[in-house]
């Protein structure tokens, strides 16, 4: 499968997101790893991850760039070589990276009732009380969820809360955006999100 879909969000920052149907074998096909990467591969146990993996690499090369393009640093945050920031998902079927010259952060999810048992752990309970069917239910605390991830993935600091630290702002589904704010520290931050939802997963990257 090529490329499901790419997003220009402004002038500097792109979105690429893959659908993982071939094998690992055609995956790996003219993919060139890291000895660290390579590494992580052949001590991976799922052959999904292992997909998931490699399908990122092909949407490196989507953005111009290689394995060796890339590194990571000691909390495992991805950076590239050339200065541009970036950040990757990959959820069972779906990839994503997103590329930018701003910090940026990029979450996948699959769409799954499972959700509604820990909502509690990660948002305020009245975030998804008022919807009333389950569906929307799962479909908005995903976006939550989503959202809070790409922001976490983003500010890189130890120790930051989705539930004590995240404030997500109430949002429609067919507004496909909105804010949040960071408090962290006595800092505050905020941030804009956009999400998108198709084939049952859920995708959400942060600015």
């Amino acid at each position: 499968m090529p490329l499901y879909k790419t997003i220009t969000v402004n002038d500097t920052t792109k979105v690429y997101i893959w659908k993982i149907e071939e094998d690992l074998h055609t995956l790996s096909r003219n993919i060139k790893l890291t000895e660290h990467c390579q590494n992580r591969v052949d001590g991976m146990k799922s052959e999904l991850h292992k997909r998931g993996f490699m399908s990122v690499r092909h949407l490196l090369a989507e953005a111009g760039y290689t394995d060796y393009d890339l590194y990571y640093n000691a909390t495992g945050k991805p950076h590239l070589h050339d200065g541009k920031q970036i950040s990757i998902t990959h959820s069972y079927t779906f990839s994503a990276i997103i590329v930018s010259d701003q910090p940026v952060g990029i979450d996948i999810e699959m769409q799954r009732d499972k959700i509604l048992r820990i909502a509690q752990k990660f948002t305020p309970i009245e975030e998804y009380l008022t919807l009333n069917s389950a569906e929307a239910r799962v479909r908005k605390l995903t976006i939550v969820w989503g959202a809070k991830e790409s922001i976490y993935k983003l500010y890189a600091k130890e120790g930051l809360s989705f539930l004590k630290h995240i404030d997500v702002q109430d949002f429609y589904f067919d507004d496909h955006k909105t804010t949040a704010t960071v408090y962290y520290n006595g800092n505050q931050s905020q941030y804009s999100l956009d999400f998108l939802e198709f084939e049952g997963f859920t995708c959400v990257y942060a600015l």
